[in-house]
């Protein structure tokens, strides 16, 4: 719930900034636009200044926790790392739906050209990163098998 919570505002503050055109298409920021690294890590869209920054803060929200309490471990990780994907995932499609210039009419590969690969209506990064989400907070929250016995 607080990940949606977090997600839905965020997608605001992107639609304020970026409005119609998504992926920082019109904001005064360095790119780089054609590396094969930006094929595997970032699904062959461009690597701009504004998403090294905002992807950079996300990060760190979602490990303050573990920096202010001085408490790291495998299960934290897990947490924020679940924390962090579920979040671009659902942030990603609210932008969209709630930007006024998408909509759920224009979220498809026709009209959203930094998407580069959809599979059943949906980019791809949806459906490989929302299992891997859940497997990571079902990892940080499972009992381990001492505590069961």
């Amino acid at each position: 719930m607080g990940v949606t919570l977090l997600a839905f505002m965020f997608a605001h503050v992107e639609i304020e900034i970026e409005g119609a055109a998504g992926w920082a298409g019109n904001l005064p920021t360095w790119r780089i636009e054609d590396h094969w690294l930006l094929d595997l890590f970032w699904g062959g869209r461009p690597m701009t200044g504004y998403h090294a920054w905002v992807f950079s803060f996300v990060f760190l929200f979602f490990h303050f926790p573990m920096a202010t309490s001085g408490r790291y471990g495998w299960r934290g990780q897990s947490h924020a790392f679940g924390c962090i994907m579920l979040f671009w995932i659902v942030e990603d499609f609210l932008w969209f739906v709630l930007n006024p210039a998408y909509g759920m009419a224009r979220f498809s590969p026709v009209h959203v050209a930094w998407h580069k690969h959809w599979l059943w209506h949906a980019p791809v990064e949806y459906w490989i990163f929302t299992p891997v989400a859940c497997a990571l907070l079902w990892l940080a929250y499972a009992k381990r098998s001492a505590e069961v016995a």
